[in-house]
């Protein structure tokens, strides 16, 4: 057990990065995930957590985070009956086993190999915020058979690599072929259940006994974090919501693209 004292200080951390995260989150609309990441790995190498280990713990306790979160999004949003439930469906088995492959992977990748997967893919994600136009489609139906599967399995997979709720990659994948704004993000809480239930088993596994874990920690799940960032994200995300009700949707667009290509850039520079 670790001196109270350190305790205290890691506590403290923890409540810094809870509050930074939900004004973030509510900032630029986003379950959390791609903001909690970053935070976690920068205020865990903070307060000592082994540099190993560290990456890993952010994405797993993310997406621990994530679930209650996308559970009550997920209920209000099927209550208005704006989810499609035909894609979950479609997507029950897919996005699942995608994260399941993503912790799979997590438990024997290196923490600079998963800290350039994240920098990669937020850089990505960063570069259609900045070129993203709505009347950008592939077509006006949602494929179906392998192409749909096959699009919820890499949903999964790099979202579980991420620590993210799948958001930002389903709603591009349902906006390109024609679904509404209002219909993907409705529809892209029920994928952020069908990722952070099976992400955060996976990431217990993948990090079941792992040496130089912050404490309290089941595998690559940290609970003194979740603990104390989930009733923190709830109370402070209405004060960004606030904050993004001033700014333009084009605005905060580019304030979320531009946080992504920061956080990828410091996750490149910590490579070397």
């Amino acid at each position: 057990m670790p001196p109270l004292s350190e305790l205290i200080i890691f506590a403290l951390a923890m409540i810094a990065a809870g509050a930074v995260s939900g004004l973030l989150a509510g900032l630029f609309g986003v379950g959390g995930g791609a903001i909690l990441v970053p935070v976690f790995y920068q205020v865990y190498g903070l307060v000592g957590v082994s540099d190993a280990v560290r990456t890993h713990v952010a994405v797993g306790t993310s997406l621990a985070i994530i679930i209650p979160t996308s559970i009550r999004s997920f209920n209000a949003h099927r209550k208005r009956g704006a989810v499609d439930m035909s894609i979950l469906r479609n997507w029950v088995v897919w996005v699942p086993l995608g994260t399941i492959a993503a912790s799979i992977i997590a438990a024997y990748i290196s923490g600079p190999a998963l800290r350039t997967v994240f920098a990669v893919l937020a850089l990505l994600i960063a570069i259609r915020m900045f070129l993203n136009r709505e009347h950008w489609k592939f077509g006006n139906e949602l494929p179906l058979g392998p192409v749909n599967n096959a699009a919820g399995f890499g949903i999964g997979l790099f979202s579980g690599l991420m620590g993210v709720g799948g958001g930002v990659l389903s709603n591009l994948w349902m906006t390109l072929y024609g679904r509404t704004v209002h219909q993907s993000v409705a529809t892209s809480s029920g994928v952020g259940v069908l990722i952070s239930i099976p992400g955060l088993i996976g990431y217990i596994w993948a990090g079941w006994g792992e040496a130089g874990l912050p404490p309290f920690s089941t595998g690559f799940v940290n609970w003194i974090t979740v603990v104390l960032v989930i009733p923190l994200t709830l109370v402070v995300a209405p004060y960004g919501v606030q904050l993004a009700h001033a700014l333009s949707k084009r605005k905060l667009e580019i304030g979320f693209g531009l946080f992504l290509t920061a956080v990828s850039i410091r996750f490149f520079v910590s490579l070397f």
